[in-house]
């Protein structure tokens, strides 16, 4: 009796043991189910992003703004893009007016229209850039370098830069990306135009300097006509005087006297002959 006891013991606290396990197991499942499901019930957007709601894989009309949301958990999922100001940079090859190849680099500022992005992602997916801005920057630049010689493309960049920006306002915006600015960052052209312009370039500067060369000796030379008229005015003003008034010489040295008498003269004339002045009259 008694060890039928003890058997009967044992079996009650095995079986409330796994009781316990089973029980434990069970709130365990639950816990991480309601864990699973409540997070799959709540979304949180970045800062700088906008929210896609994917339903069953279909891109709903909704745009999900950066912070908390709610969403239909298991059936509805939230893709993030950014809208915040990003850079894009390609290097397209192009022939210019004169046939002569450009390597043209070209830095585009950009953002996604913020109520655009469902639309781009179901378009173009999370690689747009690759797919539409890139193959835009390649045609723009080649229809806008194709109206400029080579020579052109250096000197008159700023016309160029308008174009090209202008040609992709008109191809991006509309399809929600919108351009903020475009950069020229470099031309490149084959190494023979490069040296041939460099050779012009020197050329040019040869010459300009060679005519502000003569410039600045045809100054010169006017100035010394100019001196030399002027010393033969004034030569012939001293001539005319002088047969005018013999006195003309003895006037200027009084003009030029300091009023002190020389220490030492020689011979019975005077150094300088003053007339006084008649007090008689």
């Amino acid at each position: 009796m008694v060890r039928y006891g003890i058997e009967n013991d044992d079996r009650d606290e095995g079986k409330a043991a796994y009781d316990f396990l089973k029980n434990a197991i069970i709130v365990i499942t639950i816990v991480v189910v309601a864990c699973i499901t409540l997070a799959s019930t709540t979304v949180i957007v970045d800062a700088g992003y906008r929210g896609v709601v994917l339903y069953m894989g279909a891109v709903e009309d909704k745009v999900l703004d950066e912070g908390f949301h709610f969403i239909t958990p298991f059936v509805e999922h939230v893709v993030e893009m950014e809208v915040r100001t990003q850079k894009y940079e390609a290097i397209a090859t192009s022939a210019s007016k004169d046939l002569q190849d450009a390597h043209t680099t070209v830095a585009l500022n950009f953002h996604l229209l913020p109520g655009s992005v469902n639309k781009i992602y179901q378009e173009m997916g999370l690689n747009y850039a690759d797919r539409i801005i890139a193959p835009a920057i390649q045609e723009v630049v080649k229809a806008s370098t194709a109206n400029f010689n080579a020579e052109q493309l250096i000197t008159e960049r700023t016309i160029i830069k308008g174009q090209i920006e202008k040609g992709l306002l008109d191809r991006l915006n509309e399809r929600g990306i919108i351009v903020e600015a475009v950069s020229i960052t470099d031309f490149k052209f084959s190494e023979q135009f490069s040296v041939a312009i460099e050779q012009k370039v020197t050329a040019q500067q040869l010459a300009l300097k060679a005519e502000n060369d003569l410039r600045r000796i045809e100054i010169e030379a006017q100035q010394k006509v100019a001196t030399a008229r002027g010393e033969a005015e004034a030569i012939r003003v001293i001539n005319i005087e002088l047969e005018k008034s013999p006195n003309y010489i003895q006037w200027q040295a009084v003009q030029r006297w300091n009023g002190i008498l020389p220490l030492v003269t020689g011979g019975a004339m005077p150094l300088v002959n003053i007339p006084l002045a008649d007090t008689t009259k």
